[in-house]
């Protein structure tokens, strides 16, 4: 459920692969029968893309990796994060469109 430029985060390399970043990174934590993360999913795809060597991209499924999903207090999928220099800068509950997404990202990411 990801596409070429969205990577795959997991309990064991989340710290390494989010927070010790040099670019900022979107955490998509979503779930395989979550209705509303499949809607979610072509738009982070497209946003990976269109942003790539800028901004990281990848997903937490919260089924698998339950420890992120309690250490940052997801309570509905999907959620989105935004992380920068180790700390979450930008959040968004829900289904979203993409330009509901571009919005927490522009100040962020040049």
């Amino acid at each position: 459920m990801a596409g070429e430029h969205v990577l795959t985060f997991s309990d064991s390399t989340f710290d390494a692969d989010v927070l010790n970043s040099d670019v900022p990174v979107l955490v998509d934590f979503w779930a395989a029968w979550c209705g509303p993360c499949r809607a979610v999913a072509p738009l982070v795809d497209q946003i990976a893309t269109e942003y790539a060597g800028r901004l990281k991209v990848g997903k937490v499924d919260v089924d698998s990796n339950g420890g992120i999903a309690m250490r940052y207090r997801i309570t509905g999928i999907p959620t989105l994060l935004l992380f920068k220099g180790g700390r979450v800068v930008n959040a968004m509950q829900g289904a979203g469109g993409k330009s509901d997404i571009l919005k927490m990202l522009e100040p962020h990411v040049s």
